[in-house]
């Protein structure tokens, strides 16, 4: 078992390693020598103490356990933006009930393509995850994953009639097999008690439940992951920034790094890197600007802040065991679909409603109010204007959001919770997001609200742009990074891998024996989570 470490980081640079624990419990021959000097390369360089850059150094880790890591996280800890348990909503995507995943085609019926995929993707985290437990390099999986119920609900007779249409289209694959759908409010009133309660009998109403679905603590995951990191020789330097990078002759990058703690020996200090991950989230984009590889031209940011409501009061979180996600209005964006969310943080149980979008011109939580304006350059201004001509709906929203007073706020939680009571509750800020401008051929630019995986041509740096669904996907989009960055050695750690994650060898999930499969594997992992 790997012993956590997370006690004795706070506050401190940390670059040490422990005893190397036994191949046979690695299954790897060898850990890697943590002594690299500032004249010798060093093989991994993550920057962002994160969920990507956890998941990206342990898939290495195991893949090739000799290379040398190390991480720079320019806050006092690790998991301290959005993959804070506090600064996201947890759920464990797999588009169980997030209705964006399910658009409506022209004619009516509902492509269920994009959902799939999520699922998909999740599924190989899930995958991963359990291959750590098993292999007792993460702790028993109570601690970051806990098994919660995904609803959708709607009201209004269109909706309830979407809802319906969509359930029918996902319900025969295999992936969505549990998928149940009710319209009887007196069925969803035993599957979530303070959706119904004093709601109009006249009101129709309509809810899906699937009792796969997870609440994830990804500040909890990040850092058992940067334990185990840790314990096989990887440097872990808090409270240092990478300032800037640039590729030198060899290939290799030189990155200049401050030290941000207040008894730093050495404010300022070099190390290079055969190869660079930029996983820094809502830092990510002003970093690969200034690395200055051309697949980043043309991509901009758009931050977009927000706040939770959150209650701990054990009456009403009794009543409560669901991630329940809604519908956006006509015409609001992707973000401002609002959910209830049962969280499980530490061990405590308490109630989330949101998001109420917001702006900041702040890349992260902890950020500067001049990163927007900062990251404007020359190959990106076409791009950011043409996104801000085309998507004044947006604009009206997030500006409609700013002004609403608390009590507007809160009446869209009654509009879920007819109960809602002012004094159970509290408002929470959340985490910084930064959605994701490029260019585009016809419309010189576009929104995109999800992940944007960033490679140079040449390997040696890659970086991830963009939120939601991000942390859920974050085991496939890094096995992509690798497939992307180190062609000539994926085909050998791609076996490796698929030993690990049977998702990642080819299949077709409409056999229902690869699912049984499936389930016959996760059946622990579901146990204990």
């Amino acid at each position: 078992m790997i012993t956590a470490l997370g006690a004795s980081r706070e506050g401190r640079d940390i670059h040490h390693s422990t005893p190397a624990l036994s191949a046979q419990s690695l299954s790897i021959e060898a850990v890697a020598d943590s002594t690299a000097t500032p004249s010798t390369p060093v093989d991994v360089v993550l920057v962002g103490g994160g969920i990507m850059s956890a998941t990206l150094g342990s898939i290495i880790r195991l893949v090739e356990p000799t290379w040398s890591i190390r991480i720079y996280e320019r806050l006092d800890a690790v998991a301290q933006e959005s993959s804070n348990a506090w600064n996201n909503a947890g759920t464990g995507h797999a588009a169980l009930c997030e209705l964006n995943y399910t658009p409506e085609k022209a004619d009516g019926s509902i492509d269920i393509t994009k959902a799939v995929a999520i699922n998909e993707q999740f599924q190989t985290s899930r995958e991963f995850w359990q291959h750590l437990v098993s292999a007792d390099l993460l702790p028993e999986p109570e601690g970051f994953i806990a098994s919660t119920p995904h609803m959708t609900f709607v009201r209004g007779a269109a909706n309830v009639d979407y809802l319906r249409r969509r359930h029918a289209a996902l319900v025969v694959h295999p992936l969505f097999s549990d998928l149940e759908f009710a319209d009887d409010p007196a069925v969803i009133g035993e599957w979530a008690p303070l959706l119904v309660a004093e709601r109009s009998a006249d009101e129709p109403i309509a809810a899906t439940r699937s009792t796969s679905g997870t609440d994830v603590n990804f500040g909890a995951l990040t850092r058992k992951l940067t334990d185990y990191l840790e314990s096989t020789g990887a440097e872990l330097h808090l409270q240092h920034e990478i300032t800037s990078l640039r590729q030198r002759k060899d290939g290799t990058w030189r990155l200049k790094v401050a030290d941000r703690t207040w008894n730093a020996a050495e404010r300022r200090s070099t190390v290079d890197a055969k190869f660079v991950f930029i996983g820094a989230g809502g830092g990510a984009l002003p970093l690969l600007q200034k690395a200055g590889i051309p697949e980043a031209k043309g991509y901009g940011g758009f931050p977009i802040s927000g706040l939770f409501l959150r209650t701990t009061n054990p009456e009403l979180v009794a009543q409560h065991q669901a991630k329940v996600y809604g519908k956006a209005d006509v015409g609001s964006p992707p973000m401002s679909v609002p959910h209830l969310d049962t969280r499980v943080v530490d061990g405590e149980t308490s109630l989330l409603f949101g998001p109420y979008a917001g702006f900041s011109t702040k890349f992260l939580k902890k950020g500067s109010l001049l990163d927007l304006f900062l990251s404007i350059r020359p190959s990106n201004i076409v791009t950011m204007l043409a996104v801000a001509k085309d998507n004044m709906d947006l604009t009206k929203y997030l500006i409609s959001e700013v002004t609403k007073s608390r009590w507007n706020k809160f009446k869209t939680l009654r509009d879920f919770m007819p109960t809602a009571d002012p004094k159970d509750w509290e408002f929470i800020t959340a985490g910084q997001r930064v959605q994701v401008m490029k260019s585009h051929p016809e419309k010189h630019g576009v929104l995109e609200f999800g992940t944007e995986l960033i490679t140079a041509a040449d390997g040696t740096i890659a970086g991830l742009l963009g939120a939601s669904p991000g942390a859920s996907t974050a085991v496939p989009a890094m096995v992509d990074l690798l497939e992307r960055c180190f062609p000539q050695q994926f085909p050998a750690w791609h076996r490796e891998l698929a030993t690990m994650m049977p998702s990642l060898a080819p299949q077709e999930w409409s056999s229902e024996e690869a699912f049984a499969e499936l389930e016959a594997d996760d059946a622990d992992f579901q146990k204990t989570a």
